[in-house]
């Protein structure tokens, strides 16, 4: 079913040890936008799951 506008959420988790969007892919997700500078507050990066779902990454390495 299509998500409709306004509807979506965003879900972060922290990484405390790189390389975390490997570890997506290893257990079948993808990497959506590599990992990116947030400035002082670290990085981010962006994966999606088996099930086709977007979820972020946090990590401050």
């Amino acid at each position: 079913m299509p998500v409709q506008p306004g509807t979506e959420s965003s879900s972060y988790g922290a990484c405390p040890e790189p390389p975390c969007a490997a570890r997506v892919v290893a257990a079948g997700g993808s990497v959506q936008k590599e990992k990116m500078s947030i400035g002082q507050y670290g990085f981010i990066a962006l994966a999606i799951d088996t099930e086709g779902n977007m979820f972020g990454l946090h990590s401050m390495l």
